[in-house]
């Protein structure tokens, strides 16, 4: 039981890593030449009850975790993606899908969905991953994450989004 935890946690872990560097190798060669500053600008501020204008930006996609470590985001201009370890919500229903769902939840130009897993359960996020702390911001292109005790909330421009909870999730507006 012990070695397939282990494989899963491998697995999981080898998936960010390529998708992140898919995403890295998509911001660079989109933006890398045209010299428009098509990177993504990433920030962090605290906030209120929305998400306030930013200060220091920062270029790059953005990756963080919430304090508590069950839910991790990764932004970049072409969206979000969140992950959680653990919830209580009932497990949301993907067509066609014959993995399982609930875990992975995608906000972008098509609006927020859940995708269908075929891999292990995703584990609590580590140390190593940016910690986003609760009532601060994170903005990439047009979308930004705010993080809170009750979860992350993520909205486009539009106000488009969700949030995100280990109790419940709602697709917003």
């Amino acid at each position: 039981m012990t070695e397939t935890r282990t494989i899963r946690a491998m697995v999981v872990a080898d998936v960010v890593l390529v998708l992140t560097f898919l995403v890295l190798l998509v911001l660079y060669v989109a933006g890398g030449s045209s010299g428009d500053g098509g990177d993504a600008q990433v920030s962090a501020s605290p906030t209120s009850s929305a998400p306030a204008a930013t200060a220091g930006a920062t270029t790059g996609p953005a990756s963080f975790r919430l304090p508590s470590g069950n839910i991790a985001c990764a932004m970049a201009d072409e969206g979000v993606t969140c992950t959680i370890a653990s919830y209580s919500y009932a497990q949301p229903v993907v067509a066609g899908c014959t993995g399982t769902t609930g875990h992975v939840l995608v906000l972008d130009a098509d609006g927020a969905a859940f995708t269908c897993e075929t891999g292990p359960t995703p584990q609590v996020a580590g140390d190593d991953v940016a910690t986003l702390e609760y009532g601060s911001s994170a903005t990439a292109g047009d979308y930004t994450c705010t993080s809170a005790t009750d979860g992350v909330t993520c909205t486009n421009g539009a106000g488009v989004g969700f949030r995100l909870a280990r109790a419940s999730w709602t697709e917003l507006p």
